[in-house]
């Protein structure tokens, strides 16, 4: 590692080998060659001067770039993609004359972009269904396990904490649908020429527009795709890149719900994100266990939904057929949105593949509101006794006021229960009382609505991507 110029904490920190492997030069450079290959594989099976001696000479250096000479010859030319095109032809003398024939630069620049994205998207989809097998678990785990739920970040109705882990999973789920739907519908740019038409290889064909189109389904199919687009000017349109970092900004926004949650459970004391035997909370305050990784997915979901307006605006201003302001900012918005959610879904399988949960603080805060949320019932049961509903109504809401002072001005604990039961109008034991307010009995279908969603919705899916490793998620700092 260099320590005396900028490197990106994407790379350094945050993403994996293989997403940072995608978006690297070699990436890159064998991706141009291999598109190179089935052009002139393509134009000399539609019956252009390309010899099948020439094709097997740019096959045997597919992988073997020469990276000096390009380099060397860019300082010359300024131009990168010439300079690539010139290196070839030198270890490839007999098919240098047919090298990018009668195509333009975003052959290969868009062509690799395109397939480089869907490439990046494909591990992105992978890691969402790590993600998901991990919260599962948790979900089966605590589907019972009753909790206070928050509406306004106020106590409300419970809920139970697998249930609770089921909202970040739909979350998640909507994300892998419209990861499978861009997926669905990759297309290459193929081969258009200059401003999209098709111009040089009209001629390069004598006019014969069928091979014109044949020349993209053939190159497509080459490189794995099952079609291009079917109109485009000199790039695909960067419609595309603002889909695509819409889709990523929606993984990091179901990431940073996630992460904001497990932060004010960690504050509460009912959950908690890992926290490693040697980990430092704090420089200053040694007791300390921050919830950092939790923090780390929030900070950089947020730079993803930033980052994402800039394909957004950049394909509201291309001009015509195309304009070159698109290259500078695509060239780092695209790969480092790749990147930020690679490391956001690292940490999102590790927290949650790790989180500590405490029953006995999540029951303490329940018995701590459940008297009140209780009172309705209490009440009900002492009409149906032969109480005063309206009388019932006025006693109850003393002894919530009451009960609400003693918690809230003295720092006791809620006696609500014990005000109801030495009150005769109630006609009705401590006992009894505290039999009504068990939370099992105020979570409705939690568990039941849990255990439904995995058997129904997501296991189906788990079973569908059963290929995907099942690695044990780590982070790398």
């Amino acid at each position: 590692m260099s320590r005396n110029v900028y490197e990106s904490p994407l790379s350094a920190r945050y993403a994996d080998d293989d997403m940072k492997y995608l978006f690297s030069p070699d990436m890159k450079f064998r991706t141009w060659r291999k598109l190179w290959i089935a052009l002139a594989e393509t134009e000399m099976e539609l019956g252009l001067p390309v010899t099948s001696e020439q094709v097997d000479e740019l096959k045997a250096f597919a992988d073997n770039i020469n990276y000096e000479v390009a380099e060397q010859r860019e300082k010359v030319v300024r131009h990168d993609v010439m300079s690539h095109v010139y290196a070839y032809g030198q270890q490839c003398p007999k098919a240098a004359g047919i090298i990018h024939l009668g195509a333009t630069s975003c052959y290969v620049g868009d062509n690799t972009d395109i397939i480089v994205m869907t490439e990046a998207l494909k591990l992105i989809r992978d890691k969402l269904i790590t993600v998901l097998r991990v919260l599962a678990k948790f979900a089966e785990q605590y589907k019972d396990l009753p909790t206070l739920a928050f509406t306004h970040f106020q106590p409300a109705q419970p809920t139970t904490v697998g249930k609770r882990a089921t909202l970040w999973m739909q979350d998640l789920l909507m994300d892998l649908e419209d990861v499978e739907y861009q997926l669905s519908k990759a297309k290459l740019l193929g081969c258009k020429g200059t401003t999209g038409t098709q111009a040089s290889f009209l001629e390069l064909f004598a006019g014969d527009h069928e091979k014109c189109r044949e020349l993209d389904r053939r190159i497509a199919k080459k490189m794995g795709y099952e079609d291009c687009f079917a109109v485009s000017g000199q790039t695909y349109s960067r419609k595309l890149d603002s889909q695509m970092l819409s889709l990523l900004s929606g993984i990091a926004q179901s990431a940073a719900k996630f992460s904001n949650d497990i932060r004010l459970l960690q504050h509460l004391k009912e959950v908690e994100e890992p926290f490693e035997k040697n980990q430092i909370g704090s420089s200053a305050m040694a007791y300390k266990r921050n919830p950092m990784r939790s923090e780390r997915i929030a900070s950089l979901a947020r730079y993803v939904m930033v980052d994402a307006l800039n394909p957004a605006m950049t394909e509201a201003t291309q001009w015509f057929e195309r304009t070159l302001d698109d290259s500078a900012n695509k060239r780092i918005s695209v790969p480092e949105a790749f990147l930020a959610v690679d490391g956001i879904l690292n940490l999102y399988a590790n927290v949650a593949d790790g989180l500590v949960v405490y029953p006995k603080v999540i029951e303490q805060h329940m018995l701590r509101e459940l008297p009140f949320m209780a009172t309705e019932n209490i009440m009900m049961d002492a009409v149906k006794r032969g109480g005063d509903r309206q009388e019932l109504h006025e006693r109850i809401r003393v002894h919530s006021m009451e009960a609400a002072k003693v918690v809230k001005e003295q720092g006791g604990e809620n006696d609500l229960l014990s005000r109801i039961a030495g009150d005769p109008v109630f006609g009705v034991t401590l006992g009894e009382l505290l039999e009504l307010v068990k939370p099992e009995k105020y979570v409705g279908r939690a568990p039941k609505q849990t255990a439904e969603f995995l058997e129904e919705v997501v296991r189906p899916v788990l079973a569908k991507y059963s290929f995907v490793a099942e690695d044990a998620p780590e982070i790398n700092v």
